[in-house]
């Protein structure tokens, strides 16, 4: 293996590299995640919604503990740039998941920025917010692989060839 091969593989690395340092990249996500926490849904670029979704469901986690927890309280106050929705965090999103046990938010994607850099878009919201709902991408179209091979199947029948 050469040397210049080498040096592109990703030895360790398990998250993205976002910002200019690792700080950067901490107040990235503590923004995106009180951005989450106070509007309930967003939209950011798919790579920064993947990347914190992470965050915010564990965030939930702990406020699922209540707010006597000493630890459920540091992670709030460390996550939540914004010292108001602590509150919400602990009466509003707490309760509406205390009976799920995961996976509180929900990513759809959406069509890619059409200005600068033609980024791959989503929308990343919590379940069960007030927001009308989204409209999810439906899979049923005619260019996936199932309805083409049915398709292919019908008009060899039709014409009488004999199937494989």
């Amino acid at each position: 293996m050469r040397l210049s091969v080498a040096a592109w593989i990703a030895h360790g690395r398990v998250q993205r590299r976002f910002g200019l340092g690792p700080r950067s990249r901490l107040d990235l996500l503590r923004n995106l995640v009180t951005a989450l926490v106070r509007h309930e849904r967003i939209e950011v670029p798919w790579a920064r919604a993947d990347e914190m979704r992470f965050y915010a469901d564990h965030l939930v986690d702990y406020a699922k503990r209540g707010p006597e927890d000493a630890k459920a309280m540091q992670m709030a106050d460390f996550w939540l740039t914004e010292k108001d929705l602590v509150r919400k965090l602990f009466l509003v999103l707490a309760p509406r998941f205390q009976s799920q046990a995961g996976s509180y938010t929900r990513m759809v994607t959406i069509p890619n920025r059409e200005n600068l850099d033609r980024a791959k878009m989503a929308v990343i919201e919590y379940k069960g917010n007030p927001l009308p709902p989204l409209p999810l991408p439906r899979r049923d179209s005619e260019k996936t692989l199932l309805n083409e091979l049915l398709r292919g199947f019908r008009e060899d029948a039709r014409w009488g060839t004999p199937a494989v």
